[in-house]
């Protein structure tokens, strides 16, 4: 056990909790050992455990599952959950609560559409996995042998990194890298060519958790096949488990009469509410967070999962490929102390031990604009739980999960797994109170020069140009794709200093745009706070 917050928190309970910001958890038997590179020297697995929960445990959880979920939503008031729960490949548990859409009357159900976020890395590898089985590449090929396009900024990585790399999280790309192309409404392609200009940590060596580095991942895969990934993620894996409300493609989630909407809270602390104020369209970063689908596809997922990639009886994907994906590939965590555990990451999963010496699976998801899901597993029982939600990431579905594990094994709840995970989260997404503060200017702030001073376009390889120009008589600056950039006001704050707000997924408060002077005496460069997070965001005038 380890112990935060006064707790005594089993590893296995609170590493799904973080499956969307850091990697952990472990490694099944079975295996393919054929591989010989540094992406799968792992130690030989420890004799598996006998199960330890019978029908009548799991039953007695599944018993209590609606009150855990009314408990959580009474508390949160979350506006929408479903949650299923698979047991020796028998769907014992699938239901929907609240609503689809705030203020509308249309209930969830357990066909109603969500948005899965971040559950759709271990999709993905599910997917790559049946790749592998099917003779197309190897886990350990180098992806540029199948994608001569992909380049990072070391040449070695470039041509070394394979896809059990990309797909662990271990090419060395920084956390985030790409994203910020997302929100500013970049494509895929785009994306993915200007990844070579992002500076990298030692490779292999450091796990640093990236949509974009896992999508290059898929794209190659995706190119090994010949075929788009959204055409291989139906025909290899939705289709074959009727899986027929899910997609990666963003249209498809629109286009469900019976959709969730997703929702952020709003209002101050002490009167927030819940509001159906975004769409979030992740088509550029698909494979690591564009899935979408119903719980009862989710369930028939699971099932998959926990019968080593059979169906029904069928097998679907290659087990000894789909138990790779399960294999610890880097330490996601390493522990503070020797009372600690360490946690990993495989392809597209958490994994870990729990103290009994079971493997534990999990992956959570979640968009700050109004989405958070979680599945957890412990394959050796044959018992996973997924839960899906239409609100920003508070811990929900992650707390519904754990408190259900913590029932079946203990026969009660231990731990208030919602206010425990509550507080994670709300840590996880507040405000850097040590961040600059650029609410009000400094009280001895020099005014600005006059607009045309700073206005005309600025270069920058990685974001593209950035253009300021005046509107309506205020400074303003246009940053993004030439056919659809965003405009973004500029405050004055200080002399040459200005504000603007981000936006989109990654967006933050008030950041600053400073502007530098040049030999001449003129603006020569802009710097964007925000967008200057690896070193990218200065912007030079032409």
């Amino acid at each position: 056990m380890i112990r935060l917050a006064g707790l005594a928190v089993a590893p296995w309970l609170l590493w799904p909790l973080l499956g969307a910001f850091i990697g952990l958890m472990p490694a099944p038997a079975g295996a393919d050992d054929t591989a010989s590179s540094p992406a799968t020297l792992l130690p030989a697995p420890v004799a598996p455990v006998p199960p330890l929960l019978d029908r009548q445990q799991v039953d007695a959880a599944i018993g209590r599952l609606d009150g855990i979920v009314d408990a959580a939503m009474a508390k949160t008031a979350i506006p929408g959950v479903a949650v299923a729960v698979v047991y020796k490949d028998e769907i014992l548990y699938a239901k929907g609560f609240g609503l689809r859409e705030v203020g509308q009357p249309e209930p969830v159900d357990m066909d109603t559409v969500f948005l899965l976020a971040s559950v759709s890395k271990p999709i993905t590898s599910t997917i790559l996995a049946r790749l592998v089985g099917d003779k197309l590449f190897d886990w350990d090929d180098p992806v540029r042998g199948h994608d001569p396009s992909f380049a990072l900024s070391d040449p070695y990585v470039t041509e070394n990194a394979t896809f059990a790399d990309l797909l662990s999280h271990r090419s060395g790309l920084n956390t985030g890298a790409g994203d910020l192309l997302e929100d500013l409404g970049f494509d895929r392609e785009t994306i993915l060519s200007r990844l070579d200009q992002q500076p990298l940590d030692p490779f292999r060596s450091t796990y640093h958790y990236s949509n974009y580095g896992y999508t290059a991942g898929a794209v190659a895969a995706a190119k090994a096949a010949g075929e788009p990934f959204e055409d291989i993620a139906e025909r290899v894996l939705f289709e074959p488990l009727g899986m027929s409300r899910s997609s990666y493609r963003h249209t498809d989630y629109l286009g469900h009469a019976n959709r969730a909407r997703i929702h952020v809270r709003v209002g101050d602390p002490a009167e927030r509410r819940w509001e159906a104020r975004y769409d979030r369209m992740p088509d550029a970063q698909a494979p690591a967070g564009g899935a979408s689908g119903s719980i009862s596809d989710l369930a028939r997922y699971l099932r998959l999962q926990l019968r080593d990639g059979s169906f029904e009886g069928e097998p679907i994907v290659d087990a000894g490929a789909l138990a790779t994906t399960h294999l610890p590939h880097i330490a996601g965590r390493l522990p503070a102390d020797p009372t600690e555990r360490a946690g990993f990451y495989g392809l597209g999963w958490n994994v870990g031990y729990d103290d009994l010496g079971r493997v534990t699976l999990g992956h959570s998801g979640a968009f700050v604009l109004g989405t958070s899901t979680a599945i957890l597993l412990l394959p050796g029982e044959e018992l996973g739980i997924a839960a899906i939600t239409n609100g920003e990431p508070i811990g929900v579905p992650e707390a519904i999960g754990s408190t259900f594990m913590d029932i079946a094994q203990h026969g009660e709840q231990t731990v208030d797994w919602l206010s425990f995970i509550g507080g994670f989260f709300a840590h996880e997404f507040a405000v850097d109170p040590a961040g600059p503060d650029y609410a009000e200017p400094p009280a001895s702030a020099e005014p600005p020069r006059a607009d045309d001073a700073y206005a005309g376009t600025y270069d920058n390889s990685y974001y593209g140009p950035l253009v300021v120009e005046t509107e309506g008589g205020a400074l303003s600056m246009k940053l993004g794709p030439a056919d659809a950039p965003k405009r973004f006001p500029l405050t004055p704050y200080d002399g040459d200093v200005f504000t603007f707000e981000p936006i989109g997924e990654n967006a933050a408060p008030l950041s600053a745009a400073q502007f530098r002077t040049g030999d001449d005496g003129g603006i020569a460069s802009v710097t964007l706070e925000f967008y200057d997070r690896t070193g990218l965001g200065t912007f030079t005038r032409n």
